[in-house]
């Protein structure tokens, strides 16, 4: 059986990280790494604002999905609300992040 990597203490990474190393992986300049990678953003959201489910193979698919309207309950008050139907994106991992990230329950 397998052991999974242990779990960080929740490091972020942000873009600006991701640029700058592409960028010297790449030596490409990054001003051209960051529009290159802002561009894909812009077009991953575009896709799936038209419904679009987009699949990137051993990455992942993203997908919209349709939440029902349902009924909650306030904790505080214990007022009855409606929480309205909404859409939203459901991302499932491919088979390289599955092996990568470790995600025995999804297997």
């Amino acid at each position: 059986m397998p052991m999974n990597p242990p779990i960080t203490s929740g490091k972020t990474t942000t873009k600006r990280e991701i640029v700058e190393r592409i960028a010297a992986e790449t030596n490409q300049p990054r001003a051209e790494v960051k529009r290159t990678i802002q561009a894909f953003l812009d077009e991953v959201i575009e896709e799936l604002g038209r419904g679009h489910r987009l699949e990137f193979r051993d990455f992942g698919v993203f997908e919209i999905r349709e939440r029902a309207e349902r009924r909650a309950q306030n904790p505080k008050t214990l007022e009855q609300v409606v929480i309205p139907a909404r859409k939203t994106v459901k991302f499932k991992t491919g088979r390289l992040m599955k092996v990568r990230v470790g995600n025995p329950e999804d297997e």
